[in-house]
Parts: structure tokens; sequence; C-alpha cells
């Protein structure tokens, strides 16, 4: 097996080194280890290491991990949420990274009154406009903000996005540093707006240093996988 405590010593190191080069630490920085496919097992080991946060994309993956490890580590759901699966959610999940439509914040504030929760969120903008990826364009994230601002039951907490696939890390800089400034811009009128999810594997040295406080590491802390 990856050597998994290892990996994640060294991402520590990594992300302490990226942050100090913007007047931060490590503490500052919230490392999602992204564990979709893999087992509970690689998971404990993780979690052994210091990891505190996992990020899942598919709700069943996530709900079969919970009934394992129950409260004992923060989870995520960083992938695409369908309207559907909204309910399965709303107990257990600390952030959703994927707000990305009207339609899916209308079913999740109608469950969250149904089930007097709250839900905290990321606004999903799909910075590289890739027809392929989720996300709203940046174009329109002041209109959506205020279509969110009535639903009382979501928490907009910040901003996530995913760039284009590159071979040089720096190449992504650009999109790190659009989504930094639309994130200043919107704190202003959001005061509850604290994370700037950006940055994985590939690339979370240079979105750290562009601004970014939330990075989700998956290859790096679990090796390579086949899906």
């Amino acid at each position: 097996m990856t050597d998994i405590y290892s990996n994640v010593q060294m991402i520590k190191e990594r992300v302490d080194a990226s942050a100090k080069k913007t007047g931060r630490e490590l503490s500052d920085i919230t490392i999602v280890a992204v564990s979709k496919t893999v087992g509970a097992d690689a998971v404990a080991h993780a979690q052994e290491a210091g990891i505190r946060n996992f990020g899942e994309n598919r709700v069943q993956e996530y709900l079969k991990k919970r009934e394992v490890f129950k409260d004992t580590v923060n989870w995520h759901i960083i992938g695409p949420l369908q309207r559907n699966k909204v309910k399965y959610i709303l107990d257990g999940v600390c952030l959703l990274h994927s707000l990305d439509r009207l339609s899916l914040a209308q079913e999740i504030q109608t469950q969250c009154e149904k089930n007097g929760t709250d839900i905290s969120a990321l606004v999903q903008l799909n910075i590289g406009r890739e027809p392929t990826k989720s996300g709203i364009y940046e174009e329109n994230l002041e209109r959506f903000l205020e279509e969110l601002s009535v639903m009382r039951r979501i928490r907009v907490c910040g901003l996530m996005a995913i760039p284009p696939m590159v071979q040089d890390a720096d190449d992504n800089r650009p999109y790190f540093q659009k989504m930094r400034t639309l994130f200043e811009k919107f704190r202003e009128a959001y005061p509850c707006m604290t994370y700037l999810s950006m940055g994985m594997s590939d690339d979370f040295e240079a979105a750290i240093e562009e601004g970014s406080n939330v990075v989700r590491i998956g290859t790096a802390v679990f090796g390579a996988r086949s899906n």
C-alpha cells in the first residue's frame, strides 16, 4: 500500500512552505483528502497521519464511509450533487463544495426546512469556461449570490473552482488569481465567505500562493487510482 503517512507529512511540509510565502502557515490551510474510490483502511491511515477532512464525490460512497467513521472526521462533498441526493447529505456533511445552480439550491433549502437543519456550501465556478465541467460563469456569480441570500438555510461560505488540466501548475495561476479577485470582491458583501477552495495534487502550491485556503488532494495522499 502507498505510504500514506509519509505522503501526508510531505504534503503538510509543502503546504506550510507555500503558505509562508503569503504570510500564513499550515494551520491557515484546510487540507481535504479526496478519498473517493479508496477503502476505509486507507482513510484510517490518513486519519492516523493527522488528516481530519475528507472529500467524497459520490453520496452513496460518502454514506458507506460515514457508517464506519461516524463524526470522527469532517466530511466534504466535492463532486456534482444531484437534487435527489440532497436529503442524504444534510446530516453529517460539514461543507458542500459544489453548489452550482439555482434548482439545486432550492432543493437544499426545501430539504433543510423539512429537517430543521442548515448547510454550509461553496459556490462552484467554471472559471475556465469548460463545457465538460460544472459551475457557474463568473459573470453570473453576483446574481446567483443574490438569489442565495434569501435562502436562510444555506450558508454560503466561499467559492470553489477546478481550473483546466495543464502540464505546468503555473499555467493555472491566472485562473487562481481571478478566483481570488472574485472572492475578495464578494467577501465584502457576504462576510460569512471565508473559504476559497482551489488547488489539487498537481497545483496546490500555486493555488495556495495565489490565495487558496482549502486544497483538495487525492493522488498525492492515496496514490494513483484507476477511476
